[in-house]
This record gives structure tokens, C-alpha cells and sequence, in this order.
């Protein structure tokens, strides 16, 4: 398959309840924050490139880059406002010592959601996300004060990241939930236990983040310290470093396999899994592969029309009880680590 795609990529609703956005979206994190420097002008072409190909959710933080990713994206935004839906985050902020704290009380919320309108220079975000839970915080709260904003007319549809299928339930209980975003991947399977079941009992959407595995799943990775610049926050994780990197590049020999069956690359075949894990599970899944080049939109979004037989997917089924080294240094504001 080629890696360049001609053809816009299908659409689907986002939830029972939530918008029509393109199967696949666009995480703009790495634009400016995690993962080293990055061409503001290439980033910004891929932008209007994401949105030629049917993108249409478009997925930023008050976290990345203190704001600035916000900040970053809003031309774009406010020159499509009506053809993108836009979501954004609170609750994780970084202290200038680099100290992180988890904040959902209402009087953070309240002041976050502003603080985001202001600098993505819009009126109302699409999708607000609870970036992580506060576990100080009754998440039924945070979900009331969430609710405020959607009756204020500040906030149209609510997400959760990284929370349970208790949690996920004792939310929608409150106020529909639209969307969860959790780190799901051909590495990552933690959600299948608990929030995917949940999601769809419920008919909440399912967003993927990191579905390449943070960019170790397309293969272009042997050695962190070798192959990662700089401040790139991989450096420091545990599946990209020391033995455990070697251990998981040893894994993607079957994706490579399959890739050169289909004539692709080992990320759009983990793009592939990823998407058909609507048809797996039966919920709807629009993950968002972040990316700052053209070329590289290009090519995840022709994964979107590769469909993997059963056989192949029986070949992908053990990868991720193999992988060595946990999805962060810290898991105890994931939901894997309250489960």
C-alpha cells in the first residue's frame, strides 16, 4: 500500500451521542512539547494537510508546553471553525521545578477552561477532557463542575483520560460522557480490561492516544539515547531505554512481516490494528497519531483502509503481554494503576 493517501478517510460518530469527526484524528502535541524541536512551519502544513484528508479532530492541552500548544494551533482552528472539532485539557500542570500535580477541584477547572478559551481565541471548546484524575477529588464532582460549563455554553461535549470503567460509570451517571482517551496500542492493552467494556456498554467513543506506541511501533527506534534528540521526553521512559528497548524492537518482527505482505510500513499496520478495534470490540475508536510532517499524515491516514485478516491479528494477539517496561516511570496517575 502506499504511504500517500489521496482520498478523504471515512467519518464516523463520535459516541452515541457526540459529532461526526474524520475515523482517524491529530494529536498536536509533539508541535511544541515532549518530543524535542519541531518545524513550526512544517507543523503548520501538517495541519492543513490533516484537514484536506477528512481530520477533523484535532487534539491539544493546556499542559503541552505550558499553554503554548493552545496558543499554537489557534489560527488554524479559528480558520476552520466550522469544519474541525477541537479539544483540549485541564487538570496536569508543571511547576517551574518540573514537580507535576493532578488538579480537579472546581475552582481549578473553572479557571482552566478560560484560560484555554483565551488562547486557542475561541468561544466554546468541542470536547473537554478531565486530563487525569484527581483521586482527591470525588470524580462526580468533577464532572458536575465539568457539566457547568457545558450549561454556560463554554464546553459542548465532555471526555475523561486515563480513568476506569467504575470511574468512567460513576461519571456518565452525572453528565453524558462523549469521549475517553487512554493509551491504547498494539503495546498498551491495560483499557481492554475495565474502560473499553465500560465505554461501550455506555456508548461512549474510544480515542486512542499514542497509538504507535509513542513512535516506537513504526520501527524507527533501536536506541533512545542514539536515535532520540535532545529533550525528547522518550529518553527517559521506560520501554524506550536499556534492555528493555531491545526486548521491544525484537517485537515488531511479526508487524514487519505483515507490513511487507500489505506492501506498508510497521506504523500503518499498527494503525490498522488499532482502528479495527472498533469492529473487535463494537464501540466506535478514532485514534489520534501525533505528527508535525506531511508525509507522515500521509501515511497514517492510508492506514485507515488496511483491513487485517483473522490470521494476522492472531500473529499481533501476544505482543503486548511481551513488552518490557511499563507505559510510564510513574503509572499512579493511570488508570492501570488504580486498577
Amino acid at each position: 500500500m502506499s504511504t500517500e493517501q489521496t482520498e478523504k478517510i471515512a467519518r464516523v460518530a463520535l459516541g452515541a451521542d457526540g459529532p461526526g469527526v474524520g475515523v482517524q484524528g491529530l494529536g498536536c502535541m509533539g508541535m511544541n512539547h515532549a518530543y524535542g524541536p519541531a518545524d513550526a512551519e512544517e507543523s503548520r502544513a501538517t495541519l492543513e494537510r490533516a484537514l484536506e484528508l477528512g481530520v477533523t479532530l484535532y487534539d491539544t492541552a493546556d499542559l503541552y508546553g505550558a499553554g503554548e500548544n493552545e496558543k499554537f494551533i489557534s489560527p488554524f482552528i479559528r480558520a476552520h471553525r466550522d469544519e474541525v472539532v477541537l479539544a483540549t485539557k485541564f487538570a496536569i500542570s508543571d511547576d517551574p521545578s518540573g514537580k507535576r500535580t493532578i488538579d480537579n477541584s472546581p475552582e481549578y477547572i473553572r479557571a482552566a477552561i478560560d484560560a484555554s478559551l483565551g488562547r486557542l481565541g475561541v468561544e466554546r471548546i468541542d470536547l473537554y477532557y478531565m486530563h487525569r484524575r484527581d483521586v482527591n477529588v470525588p470524580i462526580e464532582e468533577t464532572v458536575g463542575t465539568m457539566a457547568e460549563l457545558v450549561e454556560a455554553g463554554k464546553v459542548k461535549y465532555l471526555g475523561l483520560s486515563e480513568v476506569t470503567g467504575a470511574e468512567l460509570r460513576a461519571a456518565h451517571a452525572v453528565h453524558p460522557i462523549t469521549a475517553i482517551q487512554s493509551e491504547w496500542s498494539l503495546f498498551s492493552r491495560d483499557v481492554e480490561r475495565s474502560a473499553v467494556p465500560a465505554a461501550k456498554e455506555l456508548g461512549v467513543g474510544f480515542v486512542p492516544y499514542s497509538p504507535l506506541g509513542r513512535g516506537f511501533l513504526t520501527g524507527s527506534f533501536a536506541n533512545a539515547d542514539q536515535d532520540l534528540p535532545e529533550g525528547d521526553w522518550r529518553r527517559t521512559q521506560p520501554r524506550f531505554t536499556g534492555d528493555n528497548a531491545a526486548v521491544n524492537a525484537a517485537l515488531l518482527e511479526p508487524v514487519r512481516a505483515i507490513a511487507r505482505d500489505h506492501e506498508a510500513t510497521p506504523g500503518q499496520i499498527a494503525l490498522a490494528w488499532v482502528q479495527q478495534r472498533a469492529r473487535v470490540h463494537g464501540l466506535t475508536v478514532v485514534p489520534i497519531p501525533g505528527t508535525t510532517k506531511r508525509k507522515r499524515v500521509d501515511e497514517n491516514t492510508a492506514a485507515t483502509r488496511i483491513v487485517l485478516g483473522d490470521d494476522e491479528l492472531a500473529r499481533l494477539e501476544p505482543i503486548a503481554g511481551k513488552v518490557a517496561g511499563g507505559r510510564y516511570a510513574d503509572l499512579s496517575f493511570s488508570s492501570a494503576g488504580r486498577e
